[in-house]
């Protein structure tokens, strides 16, 4: 096998972990290009996969411009910039692992997947949940008929106190004008999950959430005027705490997510440098963001059947709980476990979930997603992907109608 040629356009967290695959397995993927306008993100990047300077350019409109000379192209943009460059390298004749969300409204997500259906790319989304050990376990389970028809889900996604206060009010989805709103920044995942569980087309929403907690109003009186932790005497009782969360982890030794997210100097005195000057050292009652830390929707699907999400920012940091309720028996999971309870015997049984050694990131989603890609672009085989263009959009599409939904207060038909 020759190996899969790449360009990688975002060379931030994202875009550094896919492009991570080709290290793993040099003989399938091979990195030859990549974007980003920040110096540090793209040299590092490039020095890793030891890419010609020719190719190692800010603007990613300098390797569309040119003739293809790659096989494909993995998108790790910011939200609001997915549109334009994958239609670019549609248009070029590139195949496309575009990051989700595939975009932050709906147009722009349909004229990618005119874009990728007209030049007739391989085409994935990176929705890694349905790609995880865990998913396509408990997908055969269901299919198998264990729990007879599925009849309703309940799925929640406890983001976590920290990551949200990360992510969602000190960092990049914290601001819907910078991003996107919440359920499509973080959540469209879970969307696109409950109909990859479910196998069915989703036809109706209704959605109730907002911001209550991280905004000025409930600011502890203590801590006063206190525009970063840094400066906070109230800082050593605040559990959204910058100071205590970063250097935790850069004393417990680690140099990844989230702390190179807001660093890329790995000593005390650099981490203590990015929470005084930037974003990340916020106050999370002082912040600009304007995103929901609390959602609910529930879903009806074309056969009937119906799903309750949840998302919640105060909470636990731990992975997504589901119970799918059928109608012989019904399944728990947690991306860990899955335990069956069957109303014939009265008994219950717990599966195992199969972990690969190589696996990382989003419980392996990551790495299989990656594997699937290299896989379909080398064999020109789109069945390998999970999460292709038509179901993408339709689950994106789901999603907008039910933030429609909240902010209308209202049923929407899908």
């Amino acid at each position: 096998m020759k190996p899969v040629t790449l360009l990688i356009i975002g060379a931030g967290s994202r875009g550094k972990t896919y492009a991570g695959y080709a290290q793993q397995h040099p003989d399938q993927a091979q990195v030859v290009g990549v974007a980003d306008p920040r110096d540090y993100y793209r040299t590092h990047l490039a020095a890793e996969h030891h890419i010609a300077p020719e190719n190692v350019v800010a603007d990613w409109q300098q390797l569309a411009e040119r003739p293809k000379f790659a096989d494909a192209v993995v998108i790790a943009t910011p939200d609001v910039l997915h549109r334009d460059p994958a239609v670019a390298f549609a248009n070029q004749g590139y195949d496309i692992l575009l990051e989700k969300p595939l975009a932050p409204d709906a147009d722009s997500c349909r004229s990618i997947v005119e874009a990728v259906q007209v030049n007739k790319s391989i085409f994935a989304v990176g929705h890694v949940m349905r790609y995880t050990a865990y998913t396509q376990r408990l997908k055969a389970l269901l299919m198998s008929g264990l729990i007879g028809d599925i009849v309703s889900v309940q799925h929640l996604e406890p983001v976590g106190y920290w990551h949200y206060a990360h992510s969602f009010v000190r960092g990049n989805w914290s601001n819907e004008s910078r991003s996107s709103f919440m359920l499509l920044a973080k959540s469209c995942h879970d969307i696109d999950w409950l109909r990859y569980i479910i196998g069915q087309r989703c036809v109706q929403v209704s959605s109730f959430g907002s911001l209550l907690h991280f905004r000025k109003e409930q600011k502890p009186a203590a801590a006063g005027d206190a525009k970063r932790c840094l400066d906070c005497a109230y800082e050593n009782q605040c559990p959204y705490s910058a100071k205590r969360f970063y250097l935790k982890r850069l004393q417990g030794g680690s140099q990844s997510w989230p702390l190179d997210v807001i660093t890329t100097d790995f000593s005390e005195a650099g981490v203590l440098e990015a929470l005084r000057n930037g974003p990340y050292g916020r106050c999370v009652y002082e912040s600009d963001n304007d995103v929901v830390d609390h959602q609910v929707v529930n879903l009806e699907y074309e056969n009937g059947a119906t799903a309750s999400f949840t998302m919640i920012a105060t909470s636990e940091t731990r992975d997504r709980e589901t119970i799918i309720f059928g109608t012989r028996g019904e399944i728990r999971g947690n991306g860990h476990k899955i335990v069956h309870y069957d109303f014939l015997t009265e008994e219950t049984r717990e599966y195992e979930i199969e972990r690969l050694d190589e696996a990382s990131g989003h419980g392996g989603g990551d790495y299989k997603l990656m594997q699937s890609f290299v896989a379909a672009v080398d064999q020109r085989d789109p069945s390998k992907i999970l999460s292709g263009s038509a179901e993408s959009l339709e689950t994106h599409l789901t999603v907008f109608a039910a933030e429609q939904a909240r902010r209308e207060k209202r049923g929407v038909a899908v």
